[in-house]
């Protein structure tokens, strides 16, 4: 049985390891993987039409915890402990609940220091005891109690007396004083792990085609001596097709895995495929996983020629790869026969439907993608369908969501200079 420390605003966890509020799913993740012998049964629940519609769940089943993700940045949001018999706690080091004892509202007084009264909901049939980042819900013994508590007497008080050996039935940890409109706060400190995050990711382009790609990076604790340096930095880094690996590694840093492309898939799509002669060594990525970015260089060159933005939806075939991409794609619309431009934006949450609405439907049909992996030909969530349109490659997934989306630079020869912007980000 777990035995955790709860921290009200901030997390659940021991010594060995916490889940903090503000936690990105990818660290949660990781966690539950490392203690996969402590923590079994972990299920993973979302709207696989909707997914940005509801949290993203992890619920461990076998000790009665729920981590909520908000679906759109993908931080953890509430921490929710629905069975309360499957898990011991403690506050500021004393148990408060466990096999010897009982979460009655009397221990919760004794442990958190009630200040004011519970607050009865007629539909739940419970009491909210509320404090600022946590709330206890009780349940009432009896249906015959339930009458007694409805507020509709002595100048319609909500707020009552919680019952005496009433129980706990879920506790919830959060951030702010209201539990139905909190969010997911800002990573904390302590999640940066000497990686860089991406806050969000512009896309810079000219009338032709993607350009490059602004990053405002996210960083924190990596001064000499670790957590010295304790407070979020904010830089912005851009870097442009053509660009070298120094200008890249110089940029971002080193990346977190180097990929070798071992075949071109798509070669069969090019317009000559039988005149193309195999090269003598591959291409290869530069893969960052915390900004939900790849970087493809040519392997003759060394220089920029693609790059790739994921956007982590559950129910991909990537998914808890990479961290999610907030990008922005400026789009460049021509309205009307008069060659009139209409400029708008797209992001990682629009859907293929309404960009397709903008840009007009692509001529070719699109290329279907059916991932598998070496060892397990089977891939449970089905295919993806790619298409091309302004030198991007769209890859949509069933549900009409952008799985990823990559980006190609005009064919450009190494004498051209990089563009003027870039260089004072160095």
């Amino acid at each position: 049985m777990l035995d955790l420390e709860v921290v009200p605003e901030r997390s659940l966890g021991n010594e060995q390891w916490e889940f903090a509020l503000g936690m990105p799913l990818a660290q949660a993740i990781s966690i539950l993987q490392k203690h996969c012998r402590i923590i079994k049964n972990v299920q993973v629940l979302y709207s696989e039409q909707t997914p940005l519609s509801h949290d993203l769940i992890l619920n461990l089943t076998q000790d009665g915890i729920k981590l909520l993700f908000d679906a759109t940045n993908q931080r953890l949001k509430v921490i929710e402990v629905y069975d309360l018999s499957k898990v011991k706690l403690k506050y500021c080091g004393v148990h408060f609940n466990s096999q010897a004892i009982a979460p009655t509202i009397e221990q919760i007084d004794q442990s958190f220091g009630a200040t004011h009264p519970g607050v009865y909901n007629a539909a739940e049939q419970l009491f909210h005891l509320n404090f600022r980042g946590l709330s206890f819900s009780f349940q009432l013994d009896s249906w015959n109690e339930a009458p007694k508590y409805e507020p509709n007497f002595a100048l319609g008080l909500a707020s009552l007396q919680i019952p005496h050996g009433a129980m706990v039935k879920r506790m919830h940890i959060y951030t702010g004083n209201n539990l139905q409109e909190t969010r997911a706060p800002a990573m904390p400190l302590a999640c940066f792990l000497g990686n860089i995050y991406a806050e969000c990711v512009d896309v810079l382009r000219d009338r032709a085609g993607p350009l490059g790609l602004k990053l405002r990076l996210l960083t924190a604790g990596c001064g000499p001596g670790g957590m010295t340096d304790s407070k979020v930095r904010s830089l912005e880094r851009s870097i442009y097709f053509g660009d070298s690996c120094q200008d890249v590694l110089g940029a971002l840093g080193s990346p977190h895995k180097v990929f070798y492309k071992s075949e071109d898939k798509m070669k069969i799509h090019s317009p000559s495929p039988h005149k193309q002669v195999p090269s003598k060594c591959n291409d290869y990525f530069f893969n960052y996983f915390t900004l939900g970015v790849d970087i493809l260089f040519d392997s003759t060159n060394h220089l920029v020629k693609k790059f790739v933005l994921h956007t982590n939806y559950p129910g991909h075939y990537n998914f808890n790869i990479y961290h999610r991409c907030d990008f922005k794609i400026p789009l460049v619309i021509k309205k009307g026969a008069d060659s009139q431009t209409e400029d708008c934006i797209l992001t990682t949450y629009s859907k293929w439907d309404q960009i397709q609405e903008l840009l007009g439907h692509p001529m070719e049909k699109p290329v279907v993608l059916h991932r598998s992996s070496s060892a397990n030909n089977t891939n449970p969530f089905g295919s993806t369908f790619c298409f091309g349109l302004q030198r991007m490659i769209f890859e949509v997934m069933q549900n009409n969501h952008i799985a990823s989306v990559t980006l190609y630079g005009a064919p450009r020869t190494t004498s051209q200079a990089r563009p003027e912007s870039s260089s004072s980000s160095h």
